[in-house]
């Protein structure tokens, strides 16, 4: 029975942890139709301190639909694992970008298609893969593992980092380096991660109608995950204020995911009884949405396509100028009238490839 209800509450989180990527992947799109729409109607933009947006529908339905996907992502990680819940959040960047080249006719490229068909086998392969938690049914347990030796050295250590980078390295150098803020965001979101968790461990008790509110647990979660998101909102804002989003997305995305493994193998031995197969599916499934979510963003703004491919690899087998002004040729072109003799002599050898003279710096295939 406990061994049925495990995979009943896997499959139920693996189902909360999609929706929550198609309901925050559509969010986005909108708002962005709703923003758009007030732009065409001279209302003064959200960029230039406008709030005209509170009066759209299609922002008020973007809003809505990112709350039910922040719940259901909340809920997630109450069923199943974080190693799972965490990476497929990767999915929410897949759905806006197909839902936007559909409704707002933002091209989709070669580079993006092919990042988007790489996170979905990605996510397929950690889904088949995935660890089993080891199971806590109360707060109580809870506490157990938040005070064991491992998870204290972690929890310290990620504290210190962060501090560290807030207090001494942020103002010296995060203007400029894009890795400062994200690595703040990212080690504090492995205790955040941790936070939800276990409040959602509060409400399954809640639910039960166990005694709740009374324990001191509850509340120090609750208020430990209203600092780490604070402080994950604020320096997340400054890197994107600063720099490119194309880089800032993806590189969080890593940092933040790798943060959560971590803290999750530590805290809940979620990698304990895997076996050798599994590691390596889970984190062959990782690096996958990896170089996926990095097409998706790095190449978003080049414009190639099937077509453009094939045109270009058509110009680059045509004749074309060579340095110095000396014309370039094909394999099978006829030899210009200035090749010297030891061309020639190369030629009556019977040579079955181009040779190449590099006279005067330019190179010239015969």
């Amino acid at each position: 029975m406990g061994q049925d209800r495990g995979k009943y509450d896997f499959y139920i989180g693996l189902g909360l942890a999609i929706s929550s990527s198609v309901f925050i992947g559509g969010s986005f799109i909108l708002k962005k139709k709703g923003l758009l729409r007030l732009a065409r109607k001279g209302q003064c933009r959200a960029g230039q301190g406008g709030h005209a947006y509170l009066k759209e529908c299609l922002w008020w339905a973007g809003l809505l639909s990112m709350a039910a996907g922040e719940g259901a992502n909340f809920a997630a990680y109450a069923f199943a694992p974080a190693t799972l819940v965490t990476p497929l959040g990767a999915l929410s960047v897949l759905v806006s970008a197909v839902l936007s080249s559909y409704f707002l006719t933002e091209r989709l490229n070669l580079h993006g298609k092919l990042g988007c068909l790489l996170s979905i086998l990605g996510s397929t392969t950690m889904v088949i893969h995935a660890p089993q938690e080891e199971e806590i049914n109360s707060l109580d347990h809870m506490a157990r593992k938040l005070v064991h030796p491992g998870f204290l050295v972690f929890a310290t250590f990620v504290v210190i980092v962060a501090l560290v980078f807030i207090l001494v390295v942020g103002p010296r150098h995060g203007q400029t380096n894009i890795m400062v803020y994200i690595t703040i965001c990212s080690v504090i979101g492995a205790l955040s991660v941790s936070c939800v968790k276990g409040l959602g461990i509060a409400i399954k008790e809640a639910i039960a109608g166990r005694p709740v509110v009374g324990n001191p647990l509850a509340w120090v979660l609750m208020l430990g995950l209203v600092a780490c998101v604070s402080t994950q909102i604020n320096y997340l804002n400054k890197a994107l204020d600063i720099f490119n989003t194309s880089l800032v997305t993806p590189i969080y995305y890593v940092f933040f995911t790798t943060s959560v493994l971590s803290c999750s193998a530590i805290l809940f031995k979620e990698w304990e009884h895997m076996a050798t197969a599994d590691v390596i599916g889970t984190l062959s499934g990782f690096l996958t949405i990896i170089v996926g979510i990095f097409l998706l963003h790095a190449f978003k703004d080049l414009s190639v396509s099937l077509s453009t491919l094939a045109v270009s690899i058509r110009k680059d087998e045509r004749p074309g100028p060579a340095a110095n002004g000396v014309a370039t040729h094909g394999g099978y072109d006829l030899l210009h009238n200035d090749s010297t003799e030891m061309d020639l002599e190369e030629r009556e050898v019977g040579l079955p490839f181009d040779s190449l003279s590099r006279r005067n710096g330019a190179t010239t295939a015969s």
